[in-house]
């Protein structure tokens, strides 16, 4: 086996680093720890981003240890179907599929067709 990058011996010091300063703080190691398992499977050939995960653990760690951090958590979204009440639906609206963001401009139509059709 050969022996860690330089770059490889920063990330493995960085998840140290920040598995210690979340200590203490709801959700922060495991947060630490799944952050790290879901980019595992980078290639080592993708330099830019690992360095660019990199400088944003770093700033994530200086949050943790400012002292102003008391917990750790994520905002997640809920996978199943959105919930509506009877009734609440506008008629002719349409239902939203989960599948992303939605458009301010969604629900005033497309921004290449003008009011007048031209």
């Amino acid at each position: 086996m050969s022996r860690p990058s330089r770059l490889q011996r920063q990330v493995l010091s960085l998840y140290r680093e920040l598995l210690r300063a979340g200590r203490g703080k709801p959700g922060a190691e495991a947060r630490v720890r799944a952050e790290f398992r879901q980019h595992a499977s980078l290639p080592r050939s993708d330099v830019l981003r690992i360095e660019y995960l990199y400088r944003r653990g770093r700033r994530q760690l200086q949050l943790l240890r400012s002292g102003h951090a008391k917990a750790m958590g994520a905002f997640v979204r809920p996978q199943g179907p959105p919930e509506e009440s009877s009734g609440a639906g506008a008629s002719g609206a349409q239902p939203d599929d989960g599948g992303g963001l939605r458009s301010p401009l969604d629900s005033m139509g497309s921004p290449e067709t003008p009011p007048d059709g031209r």
